[in-house]
């Protein structure tokens, strides 16, 4: 009698739910079933990645259905619940299919696939293929079920590797502060709900300049919880640029409303080169962006530039459209930036705009023309410009070419400057700027301020949606990747913050746990993280004695436990307490550096502030 065929089943990985349009199929086991005759059973792409660990671009991956039709709002299982995203709700905020999204300074591609197809993957162990050179990695991301969270890999081509964490929120619970992207409606099998759905912009630390060849996803978090990824990139290392200006995006504000007119904003360069690019940010909007057109040029006086204004271009072209929740950079421009100089960046908004990315405090006037008066930005007189604005809409950035890299200044409104001159530009990170220009001994970097006024370290002013009046910003930790860590050529963060925490009863170990989160954060980056301790505020009215013992206890930590050489995150600390309290009272402010409020330092103090910085200690070694 023949002996009968013997079967076996190998196992390449756990189980694993497939998810095709509609709800969660059958678990089936990802495996490669092989009889004796060696004829191997077909496998789909995510199991030939698990058999052979060969890196496959993430689409290839693809093994869950997130997005749903509003036609046919059945068609999709995002979370194994039958809910899905609106494909409706993405289009109208810009995220169409085979989009680029830079988040976060990270070139990402939102999933070319048409709803009703697979456009994520559940992350389980799939090797990723992804190029790049930078030092980091940016994953667009939600959770279902939960938050989910797992560690994965990053391998490098020369062979080396490094692993990560990665932290998904929940599209439906996480927080609003740190979310890519709101939509509006949750898809259901029985139709459509009014409930927010979010993405997640996250990034992780890689070895900075070296070669990334593929990232290796966490494992499956668990039977409740899924981590979904949508899309991955290197956040690619800004070589030959450094920043010049910038301003933090405080919140998402009501505007106007404003159509077919041109802004023209004043910003004054710290560094200067042979060339610029600027970035606008649609940051906390729920709607796409058209620029028209845009235009830079140095200020001769108000809104009057000095010679024909450059024409801008974005990818090519003279105009472009920024999703919601993203960024665009101009393309290189050669224009000489000289150092320490006013420009004019104007931009045309052709549409009809009713709310705006704004950085509130801009203590500078720039100028805005009539309404329905069309793309003025090419303008070689200031005529048109019969409006002014005293906040930053949508700019966010000018970067020029050249320089070695910038330091970003993280604070409130001691560095946003308030009660200092309007168009004076004499906060303190101003006159830090003209002391890298006025000497030799150290490279001379850009300096870039993202103070926003009110600001806080723990807690969020604010909510990170919606239009909102509070313009304050969401919390120091949740706006340091895009703050900070993401800007231009940074090779130093300084944070400066805290004094609104204690003046609003944040017990001072919440605000030294989020200071310390930070300076670890910037260094996981391989950045240089400096602190500075906290000024005093006595005579401000809600200055009390429990402030003051707040404050003192931040203080505290900084100076004796908050620098590497004693155990802490930061590798340099600024004293900043120090150099402006009264010697004779130590809880006040000396009066020569005092604006009148007991607070915000006047300009003697800001100069002082700077002044008392040994730029040194802002220079990475070896820099």
């Amino acid at each position: 009698m023949p002996r009968s065929r013997a079967r076996r089943e190998v196992r390449l990985g756990p189980a694993r739910r497939t998810s095709p349009p509609g709800r969660w199929g059958t678990v089936l086991l990802t495996s490669l079933s092989l009889v004796l005759t060696g004829t191997p059973a077909l496998a789909g792409p995510a199991e030939r990645a698990f058999a052979t660990s060969r890196p496959l671009p993430l689409h290839r991956l693809f093994d869950n259905t997130a997005i749903s039709d509003d036609a046919r709002p059945d068609g999709a299982d995002f979370d194994g619940a039958g809910r899905s995203l609106s494909a409706g709700d993405l289009r109208a905020a810009g995220w169409t299919p085979g989009r680029a999204l830079a988040l976060d300074a990270a070139r990402l591609t939102w999933p070319r696939s048409a709803p009703g197809e697979p456009d994520n993957v559940r992350a389980d162990g799939q090797s990723v293929a992804l190029r790049g050179r930078g030092g980091a990695v940016t994953f667009l991301v939600a959770g279902t079920g939960g938050t989910a969270s797992g560690s994965g890999t990053i391998r490098y081509r020369d062979g080396t590797r490094g692993t990560y964490t990665l932290t998904a929120p929940d599209w439906r619970s996480g927080p609003a502060a740190t979310r890519a992207v709101t939509l509006p409606h949750v898809n259901t099998p029985g139709g459509q709900l009014a409930e927010k759905a979010r993405l997640y912009a996250v990034t992780v630390a890689a070895e900075r300049g070296r070669a990334v060849a593929s990232v290796t996803l966490p494992r499956d978090p668990g039977p409740e919880t899924d981590l979904h990824v949508f899309a991955a990139a290197v956040r690619e290392t800004d070589t030959g640029w450094t920043g010049s200006w910038s301003r933090a995006v405080g919140g998402y504000a009501k505007a106007g409303p404003w159509t077919d007119r041109t802004l023209r904003l004043v910003v004054h360069t710290s560094a200067g080169g042979r060339g610029l690019r600027i970035r606008l940010s649609n940051t906390f909007a729920d709607t796409p962006v058209r620029i028209g057109a845009a235009t830079v040029a140095v200020q001769r006086e108000g809104a009057e530039p000095r010679g024909e204004p450059a024409r801008l271009t974005f990818g090519g072209r003279s105009g472009t459209e920024i999703p919601a929740g993203a960024q665009a950079w101009s393309d290189p421009l050669r224009f000489p930036v000289p150092a320490d100089t006013n420009l004019l960046v104007s931009f045309h908004l052709p549409e009809t705009v009713t709310a705006v990315p704004v950085h509130t405090k801009a203590i500078q006037r720039s100028y805005l023309s009539e309404q329905d008066s069309g793309d003025r930005s090419g303008d070689t007189s200031g005529a048109a410009f019969t409006g002014s604005l005293t906040t930053y809409p949508f700019l966010t950035g000018v970067d020029v070419r050249g320089g070695p890299g910038s330091v970003v200044v993280l604070g409130d409104s001691i560095t946003d400057g308030n009660h200092s001159e309007e168009g004076g530009n004499r906060r303190w990170p101003d006159v830090l700027a003209r002391r890298f220009l006025e000497q030799d001994d150290v490279p001379r970097h850009g300096v870039l301020n993202q103070g926003i006024s009110a600001n806080r370290v723990v807690t969020d002013r604010y909510p990170g949606e919606g239009v909102d009046r509070d313009t304050a910003g969401v919390s120091a930790q949740h706006r340091l990747e895009r703050d900070a860590l993401a800007q231009t050529s940074a090779r130093t963060v300084v944070v400066f913050e805290g004094i609104n925490d204690v003046r609003w009863d944040t017990p001072p170990e919440q605000v030294i746990d989020g200071l310390r989160a930070i300076g670890e954060r910037v260094r996981a980056r391989g950045l240089r993280a400096v602190a500075a301790t906290l000024t005093p505020c006595e005579g401000y009215p809600d200055c009390t004695p429990e402030v003051e013992a707040r404050r003192t206890a931040v203080n505290t930590y900084l100076r004796e436990r908050g620098t590497r050489e004693n155990g802490g995150p930061f590798d340099a600390l600024l004293d900043f307490d120090e150099v402006l309290r009264d010697p004779g009272r130590p809880t006040r402010m000396l009066p020569a550096y005092d604006s009148g409020d007991g607070l915000h330092p006047g300009h003697e103090g800001l100069r002082a502030l700077a002044d008392s910085v040994d730029l040194r200690e802002l220079v990475e070694r070896g820099r």
